[in-house]
Order: C-alpha cells, then sequence, then structure tokens
C-alpha cells in the first residue's frame, strides 16, 4: 500500500486580467464594461504524498475565440498541501472585460512531478504544455459583477501510471460557479488527515480528506439536501459516521461542526 499523504487543497486563481492587444474586429468585448472573475482550483483525493504543478499562465477565452491571459507568477505549487479550505492567491481580484465566456486554461510549465513511495517522478504533460488545461463553461459575463468559480481537480483520476513506471496528467476537472453551488466544511475529531468525506444527493457526489487538523471543504455542491458520510482509513480504529439531511444553498457554507469518530452517531 503506498504512503498515503490523504489530503484534499484549495489553490485560488484570483483572476487578475491582462488585456492582450486586439485590434477592433477581435476584440473580446461583446457588451459595454468590465466584469471581475474569480477562480478557486480544489482537488478531489489522490493516492499520492506530493503532485507538483507549474502554473505561467491562465487564459479565459471568449466565444467569438478570443483570449485573455491572465497576469500571473510562474510558481510551483504542491497541490495537497493546501488543505481545510485554506487559499493560495495566485492573483488579485482584477477586471476582465463582459462577454460571452466558454473556457478557462490553465498553462502548465514543465516542472511538474508526483511523488509516490518518497520517489519524485516527472509527471509528463505534453498537451498541457502547448495548450493549457480546458475547463468548459458558458457564462455571459456582466458589467460590474464578480464572477467566483470553483475548479475541482480530481487527483486520483487526473495522473495515470504508465506500464514504463512513468506519470501522465490527463486532467478530470470539474468547475461550478459559486454564486449557483454551496460548500459544506467541519472538523472531525479526534483530527487526523486520514478520513474521506464524502457528500451526496443521490445524484451529485462530492469527495475531501480531511487535512492533518481533522479539518475539511467540500465545494461545488448544487442546491439541495447530502448524506455526508465521514470515513475514516481502516488502521485508526475509527468509526464510519454517516449524517443525514444536510441543506447546502447556494452561494452558503453549511457549517457542520465537530463530528466525532468515536461514536456511530454524532
Amino acid at each position: 500500500m503506498k504512503n498515503l499523504k490523504l489530503k484534499s487543497l484549495a489553490v485560488l486563481l484570483i483572476a487578475a486580467v491582462g488585456f492582450t492587444s486586439c485590434s477592433d474586429d477581435e476584440s473580446p468585448r461583446e457588451q459595454e464594461g468590465n466584469a471581475k472573475m474569480s477562480v478557486k482550483l480544489v482537488d478531489a483525493p489522490g493516492d499520492y504524498e506530493e503532485v507538483n504543478i507549474e502554473v505561467v499562465d491562465v487564459m479565459i477565452k471568449y466565444n467569438n475565440d478570443t483570449e485573455v491571459s491572465l497576469d500571473v507568477d510562474d510558481e510551483i505549487y504542491n497541490l495537497l498541501e493546501l488543505t481545510g479550505g485554506v487559499s493560495a492567491a495566485l492573483a488579485t481580484e482584477y477586471e476582465i472585460p463582459a462577454g460571452d465566456i466558454n473556457q478557462i486554461r490553465l498553462v502548465l510549465g514543465s516542472n511538474n512531478t508526483v511523488v509516490v513511495d518518497g520517489t519524485t517522478h516527472d509527471l509528463q504533460t505534453p498537451s498541457a504544455q502547448q495548450s493549457g488545461l480546458k475547463i468548459n463553461l458558458n457564462e455571459t459575463l456582466q458589467a460590474d459583477v464578480v464572477y467566483e468559480y470553483t475548479l475541482d481537480f480530481d487527483v486520483e483520476e487526473s495522473i495515470v501510471e504508465q506500464g514504463n513506471g512513468g506519470y501522465l496528467l490527463k486532467p478530470v476537472i470539474r468547475a461550478s460557479a459559486e454564486a449557483q453551488t454551496g460548500t459544506v466544511s467541519g472538523t472531525v475529531l479526534p483530527a487526523t488527515d486520514a478520513v474521506l468525506v464524502s457528500a451526496t444527493d443521490g445524484t451529485t457526489t462530492v469527495d475531501a480528506y480531511t487535512n492533518a487538523q481533522g479539518e475539511f471543504v467540500l465545494h461545488g455542491l448544487p442546491e439541495g439536501t447530502y448524506t455526508v458520510t465521514f470515513t475514516p482509513d481502516a488502521t485508526l480504529g475509527l468509526n464510519v459516521v454517516t449524517v443525514n439531511d444536510i441543506d447546502v444553498t447556494a452561494g452558503e457554507v453549511s457549517a457542520m461542526g465537530e463530528i466525532d469518530l468515536n461514536t456511530t452517531t454524532p
């Protein structure tokens, strides 16, 4: 069994937008004024000790195929270090032209690695290095409105082990608008980073692991009533606990408080 670091992440990509040079016939504007966009990256569980990603650019694509580059710093992030709702800001909130957008692209550099059983492996991303990790969405950005998105990066599904022992990055990312989805948070007792937290309403299922303090955050849940299940690592000798009827409201955080895994009911 691999040396598991059971964690979730939250990388905040608040869109700092630099306008590209555009002639009048290729401008991204389809209406007057500017909007503001924030993008938050979180992960679903992954069976790795580190996942290090070099972000060199973020691009917004408009319906007329014009793209705008976001002015972000070239930096390497260990996604699994950012847990329990903690965010790393790549840029501050910034203006972006109003109009219809259909895609966000995360452009990666070449310094991407994954650590498994104490060994660091290059994480090959040939297509991503050229065109970026594409996340499709459809939104009309209105002037003077702030738009916030959560990108749920499924690490387990996105990293593929090859027969030669190498690793490929084939990203699986789910996008959700924070104004249209809600969040569930809380803390497990005793504090441990080896608890899988899963929320489902029968249609949507979102997973995350607790951090070392036992904290968890589930992002991007559509409005509804959820069942949340806490599954600790079997070696801990703790109970699986299920909590029913957790109501989720768009744009709000449903705080569950403390969940005691020494008992069968919270």
